[in-house]
């Protein structure tokens, strides 16, 4: 069981609120070269019969996209309008994962009877959305990232494959020297220049030692196709207890991500970042205090800001999560839950970041479940050190 399997669905529903502050006494951080903003943070309304969300991505014009109510959706002008994005024929839930400069979002889809999942694209206004990928075998999700001119990057039928204009302009290889039965599983993130980052694994049996090595790493394949792929070290590999995830990628070409350990019902998240030349170990940029796990899931393109989310686990699960702010030095830093959240138990989390300091993620009742979808304005000026 990874990290993904284990995470507790997004639930709820909400309508704009806005909150100044609810900063500790320790302070708001400050993101160098931010410009001024007035801190805040806006609940977002779901989309009409439905409740709960979360936004996943961010556009140009204060464009958000996401899922409302595990129906893709995005939100549009000041009040956050929100739109309904339609699923592929024949699927029946999914998300928006991001969206280029032009409108064209990129998402996920699932269907109940088989639990297959494709990647799909939509281009804002448009009235249907088109499968990207063939149907992945039962229980296989999908993952795809597009960038702002329109590049899009997903896994289809085992290829790793780049798009442009809805054609394939180039397949993925497995990097060289890998042990055998390498695999690229997924795409997670293309940056601005066409850097693209996804996750590796492969597997095989020792004989000589009577033991199975399986190895799950994070992979980089520069823009353009004239230079072979990175494979990017990791802490720990060659058990199956190890799954090393590249999450993102920003326009400077840095990496973040995670470990993911589960053994014996003992789960343990750990952050991990990569720079170019992307020749070391990566780093491990602390915990959140108070908390003993922490993955990053998403990064500003230039400002060096990431966020994610800091787990707590009771008996192996999951039972509360807290959105992160990481200003790319330093210790991680919280973010505050919104006023007016539904419900007594706020459990927030934190999935996308822009340069103008905006973070995009959820907030859920851990109690009644209910929740919406959250964005956080001037956010490097509200994330505050935990007391205690």
């Amino acid at each position: 069981m990874n990290a993904i399997s284990r995470r507790s669905a997004t639930a709820a529903a909400g309508a704009a609120v806005v909150l100044a502050g609810l900063i500790t006494g320790a302070g708001p951080a400050t993101a160098a070269g931010t410009a001024a903003c007035t801190p805040s943070v806006q609940l977002l309304p779901s989309l009409p019969g439905l409740s709960g969300g979360t936004v996943l991505g961010f556009g140009t014009g204060g464009l958000a996209v996401g899922e409302s109510g595990g129906r893709p959706a995005y939100w549009t002008g000041a009040e956050h309008a929100v739109h309904a994005v339609p699923l592929p024929a024949g699927f029946d839930r999914g998300s928006v994962k991001a969206v280029s400069a032009t409108g064209l979002m990129v998402g996920t889809a699932t269907r109940e009877s088989d639990h297959a999942g494709v990647a799909f694209t939509h281009q804002q206004g448009a009235a249907v959305s088109e499968a990207l990928t063939t149907p992945a075998a039962d229980g296989t999700s999908a993952d795809v990232d597009v960038n702002a001119s329109g590049r899009v990057v997903a896994v289809d039928r085992g290829v790793a494959k780049e798009w442009v204009n809805g054609k394939v302009v180039r397949e993925l290889p497995v990097p060289a020297g890998e042990i055998p039965g390498t695999r690229i599983i997924s795409l997670n993130g293309i940056n601005k220049r066409g850097d693209i980052v996804g996750t590796a694994t492969g597997s095989y049996f020792d004989a000589d030692n009577d033991i199975e090595v399986t190895k799950t790493f994070p992979v980089v394949w520069p823009a353009g196709g004239g230079y072979p792929p990175y494979s990017l070290q990791v802490w720990n590999g060659y058990h199956r207890a190890f799954a090393t995830v590249g999450r993102d990628i920003d326009d400077r070409g840095r990496v973040i991500g995670l470990e993911d350990y589960y053994y014996r019902n003992d789960p343990k998240l750990t952050p991990a970042v990569w720079k170019k030349p992307y020749d070391a170990l990566p780093t491990d940029p602390g915990r959140l205090a108070g908390h003993r796990h922490l993955e990053l899931s998403g990064s500003s393109p230039t400002t060096n800001a990431a966020v994610g989310t800091a787990t707590t686990f009771e008996e192996s699960w999951p039972s509360s999560f807290q959105a992160v702010y990481w200003p790319g030095k330093g210790a991680p830093l919280a973010l505050p839950a919104p006023a007016g959240a539904p419900g007594d138990v706020p459990l927030t989390r934190a999935f996308a970041a822009t340069d103008d300091d905006r973070v995009g993620g959820s907030v859920t009742d851990r109690n009644t479940r209910e929740g919406s979808a959250v964005i956080w304005n001037c956010a490097s000026g509200q994330a505050y050190a935990p007391q205690g």
